[in-house]
């Protein structure tokens, strides 16, 4: 074994990860859905920003 003691050091890492997120709430779908589309309305904001950018880049002549 080549590893040495790595591999009971990463699940002791793991194990530990887990418990630090076991006690926190997990999001509610109703609380998911409400970020996903607020997340999605940014990202459409985003694109029609760097659409109007490229349009008006195009009417220049650059």
């Amino acid at each position: 074994m080549t590893r040495g003691n790595q591999r009971e050091q990463d699940r002791a890492k793991a194990a530990k990860k887990a418990a630090a997120t076991k006690g926190k709430p997990k999001e509610s779908a109703s609380s998911l859905a409400k970020r996903k589309e607020s997340d999605a309305e940014i990202l459409r904001a985003k694109q029609k920003k760097k659409e109007d950018e490229k349009a008006a880049g195009t009417a220049t002549g650059k």
